[in-house]
């Protein structure tokens, strides 16, 4: 069989999984959200926190709410890494420096999971299962209550009230990633992942000495870090490393847990809106830059030919043998249009016009599916911005889900596509106008730039994966990639309740017979066109300077 044929094989493998799970776990969420009754452990949980669960929240509360609890996580898991040398379980490790500390506690709190250090090298147990591993699952769950939080939005009328985010919060990390992930690590577990505490131990005899190796909870890290869309890894080399990704089977399975509540949220958001058919039109749009870029990455990484290219079956530098290049393409690609950030191979190392792909998936906003709730709301703004575009060609007041889009609405939208590339472009020209930050690349010329513009296109969009070549554990990269990751994180947010307030509030528009129908092609199709435009207009002069100059040049 050969290597394009196996991996048509394994995207119809994937496929045919998200269907599989697209209706049940869709349905499963919206019950969870839409419920009235509180499980006894959420009921102690609730108490412990000192909220009441049945109080509705306006769009400043829920904010509130959600900004509160990040920042207490930051704080906390900033004070863990601080202490880490005195804590039990640090494996030896001393504490982490200041700088490096607030990078990664606003990485693991702003679900990306950026990290400027080698995991077996600097975490020890505590820091990794109390601290890193926590935050995976709540990260995660803020995203998705902000998610329904909108989809409240549409769904209410003539009140401003979103729901209750400490309820959200809890029974999305009760309900539903915490019985998935417990799943999924066993799963893991079986295809040979490591799941213990040990200790760091030795491994054989080589040339230049001998290797030592940690054991860790790695499982049941690995499966919330793909299912909550997280990214990061327990060791250095991520999810090449045959302790987190044993096999080609585990590495299918990791790819489905990425695109897994990301997919099932449309069929979520469909049910919760009162329209099912509104839901698979934006899993149509989805899964049509999901495939499009997919069949594209393929493509370019088995082009390259050449006689060693030829031998090796396709652009293998970088890549994973166990792998080969079409679970590394696929993967690359499921990782980058969320906003998960796990790799199981070196970006930096594939073609040009490869890394240029994994770039622009992140760019697009992490929609497709996109991140844990994330994308959804992401989605859902761009079809906001659709709408209006089309009513703006017809001369009719555009209007979406029986609410209309006025200048409010549109401003809170505006805001919300503009707060990523101001942190991308503008930390990259200051990165590029300072002599310092420089110093940090591998590479000069086009796959330099490359570098240092996937850094902060990885850290704004939240998305955590790393181009492998760029020096980031510097005081400029994790304060500034720091800041980005968590503006990148909270700023939208912000225009997100916003607008969900103002949709709130709204009297319901009958349909009438210039209503544009939203749940047709024609609208997906404007819909695409509208996500291609902007993502274009915005970050084709960048991506001229380093990808695509790159791969013109090979």
């Amino acid at each position: 069989m050969s290597p394009q044929i196996a991996g048509l094989l394994q995207l119809t493998a994937v496929i045919g999984a998200l269907g599989l799970a697209y209706r049940p776990l869709g349905d499963h969420m919206a019950k969870v959200y839409s419920s009235a009754d509180h499980h006894r452990p959420e009921k102690w949980i609730y108490r412990a926190i000192g909220t009441d669960p049945a109080t509705e929240m306006r769009w400043p509360a829920y904010l509130r709410g959600v900004l509160a609890f990040s920042a207490v996580s930051v704080l906390f898991l900033y004070l863990m890494q601080r202490v880490q040398g005195s804590l039990p379980g640090s494996l030896g490790f001393s504490s982490i420096d200041a700088d490096q500390a607030f990078n990664t506690a606003a990485s693991f709190v702003a679900n990306t999971n950026w990290q400027s250090y080698a995991g077996e090298q600097a975490m020890g147990h505590v820091v990794q299962t109390g601290g890193l591993a926590v935050q995976n699952f709540v990260s995660a769950a803020v995203g998705m209550a902000v998610a329904v939080a909108l989809v409240r939005g549409f769904a209410r009328s003539r009140t401003g009230e979103l729901g209750n985010f400490w309820s959200d919060l809890v029974r999305g990390t009760v309900r539903i990633l915490l019985p998935i992930a417990v799943v999924g690590a066993l799963v893991l577990v079986a295809c040979g992942a490591i799941q213990n505490f040990a200790g760091i131990h030795e491994v054989g005899q080589f040339a230049g000495g001998t290797q030592q190796w940690n054991g860790g909870a790695v499982a049941s890290q690995e499966a919330i870090k793909e299912l909550g869309t997280n990214g990061g890894g327990y060791f250095n080399a991520n999810s090449a490393h045959p302790f987190e990704n044993p096999d080609g089977l585990s590495n299918l399975f990791e790819i489905f847990l990425i695109l897994l509540i990301p997919v099932s949220l449309t069929r979520t958001f469909g049910r919760m809106a009162g329209s099912l058919k509104q839901g698979y039109a934006l899993l149509g749009a989805m899964a049509v830059i999901w495939l499009g870029f997919s069949l594209l990455m393929m493509w370019t990484e088995f082009a390259h030919r050449g006689p060693a290219f030829e031998i090796a079956g396709g652009a293998m530098e970088g890549k994973e043998t166990r792998f080969g290049i079409a679970g590394s393409s696929l993967f690359a690609v499921a990782t980058t249009l969320t906003s998960t950030g796990a790799v199981n191979s070196f970006h930096s190392s594939y073609t040009g016009f490869g890394g240029g792909i994994t770039m622009l998936g992140m760019q697009l906003g992490e929609i497709a599916p996109g991140g844990v709730g994330s994308g959804l709301y992401g989605m859902l703004i761009m079809a906001i911005i659709a709408v209006f575009i089309a009513g703006l060609m017809v001369g009719r007041t555009p209007e979406y889900l029986g609410k209309k889009i006025g200048t409010r609405q549109i401003t809170f939208a505006a805001c919300y596509l503009l707060v990523t590339p101001s942190l991308v472009l503008g930390f990259t020209a200051l990165a590029m106008a300072l002599p310092t930050p420089g110093a940090s690349m591998t590479h000069t010329g086009a796959h330099g730039f490359s570098e240092i513009l996937y850094a902060y296109t990885s850290g704004a969009n939240n998305n955590g994966s790393a181009f492998a070549g760029l020096d980031a554990d510097t005081p400029w990269f994790n304060t500034t990639i720091g800041i980005a990751m968590l503006l990148g994180r909270l700023l939208p947010m912000v225009f997100v309740l916003a607008l969900a307030g103002s949709l709130a509030e709204q009297k319901p528009v009958p349909e009438t017979a210039g209503t544009l129908r939203t749940d047709k092609p024609l609208y997906v199709g404007l819909l695409l066109g509208t996500i291609l435009v902007i993502t274009g207009l915005t970050y084709f002069p960048a991506l001229a300077l380093g990808p695509l100059a790159e791969g013109l040049a090979s």
